[in-house]
């Protein structure tokens, strides 16, 4: 009985791919684990718990915005669980952390959100499903500078992406002909913008640049309000974070204008859209999907194709061949992981906030089509 015990539990064991999903449910930034946490119910109620033949099974753990945890809690995952891939990593830091753990022990890491261009050096075993800041910034930059918004004054949260959105905004600006006159950088935490808007109001820029994370654009938009610069005439062009879908109701007006350029819209016309939000707010009492959800949901598609291809295999250099060059008809558009970088190719839309039928969306008004990273 034993043996036969033991026999049927290493048959099971081998019919099921462990996936451990390392996310912030707690701590600055829960935002990105509450819309990932959502974004997987979502997947497993429309893509069922099998992929390439056999049973995926997740394993989720609370890393609670904290590097150290995600990397203490990965190596738990891989030796205690025996998880074949890991996923998740709702920020900069997190993604890094774990990076040598993914390269030994040749564990795929499928980046949700984390975005910092440099991070794909760290391993040759991630692979990005999310976006780069570079891609948006760039594209931003140029935006501005062709529609005659030249002067500027950059504000951006004071950590790895925000200085990469400084930095590649102000690359694609200048040279396309304009300036940016100040540069601010508000501190991560605990962020108060009105000394800094005070300072950028003083420049008397055409607009300001803004990218602070997700979660954080209210208190923003709030304070650009209060601070009069909406009256001012002073425009805020920003990356995508700013006026986040799922907290754009809760806005109000002051969003209302706010010009930004991201890879993702609730509003995005397409049927794979349509599916997606409805499936996602049926399954998640009528929350609504923004990037980051979009980001987890393709990852989570990224898994299951690639599994599919390889039967099942999730060993760490079958699973990455079969991923590279891995195209995904996406609720947010086509999307491709570009083999030499492996990290990914997507439209980046210009979108405004607008009113329609009585709530706040980010309309696409134009798109560049299959952007890469133009860091890499």
């Amino acid at each position: 009985m034993i043996a036969m015990a033991a026999a049927s539990t290493a048959t099971m064991a081998a019919d099921t791919v462990k996936v451990g999903v390392v996310i912030p449910l707690t701590g600055g930034f829960q935002s990105n684990g509450r819309q990932i946490s959502a974004a997987l119910k979502t997947f497993l109620a429309t893509h069922g718990e099998t992929a390439g033949g056999k049973k995926v099974e997740f394993i989720v753990k609370d890393d609670a915005s904290a590097a150290d945890n995600a990397l203490r809690l990965s190596q738990e995952l891989v030796t205690k669980d025996r998880v074949s891939i890991l996923t998740g990593f709702g920020n900069t830091p997190a993604a890094l952390s774990v990076a040598q753990l993914s390269k030994r022990a040749k564990i795929p890491q499928v980046i949700m959100v984390a975005a910092t261009s440099s991070i794909m050096d760290a391993s040759p075993y991630m692979l990005r499903v999310s976006w780069t800041v570079p891609q948006m910034a760039n594209v931003i930059g140029q935006w501005a500078a062709k529609n005659g918004t030249k002067k500027f004054v950059s504000i951006v949260s004071d950590y790895g992406p925000g200085v990469d959105a400084e930095a590649w905004f102000d690359k694609a600006l200048t040279a396309s002909g304009g300036t940016v006159a100040e540069k601010l950088r508000v501190p991560l935490a605990s962020p108060d913008f009105s000394p800094f808007l005070q300072k950028a109001a003083d420049q008397k820029p055409d607009a300001l640049f803004v990218f602070v994370p997700t979660g954080a654009g209210t208190s923003f938009m709030k304070q650009y309000v209060e601070r009069g610069l909406d009256k001012s005439g002073i425009k805020v062009i920003a990356m995508a974070d700013v006026t986040d879908d799922d907290l754009l109701n809760s806005m109000g007006d002051p969003a209302l204008g706010a010009i930004t350029g991201g890879p993702y819209s609730t509003s995005h016309d397409s049927p794979e859209n349509k599916s997606f939000v409805d499936a996602f707010k049926k399954e998640n009492n009528g929350m609504r999907p923004n990037m980051v959800a979009v980001a987890a949901y393709d990852a989570l598609q990224l898994i299951y194709k690639t599994l599919d291809k390889t039967q099942g295999d999730a060993t760490g250099d079958t699973f990455l061949a079969a991923a590279k060059g891995m195209t995904i008809d996406s609720p947010r558009g086509p999307i491709f992981i570009d083999p030499a970088t492996r990290d990914i190719v997507q439209n980046i839309y210009m979108r405004k906030v607008e009113r329609v039928n009585g709530e706040l969306y980010n309309t696409e008004f134009e798109t560049v089509e299959k952007v890469h990273d133009p860091a890499h």
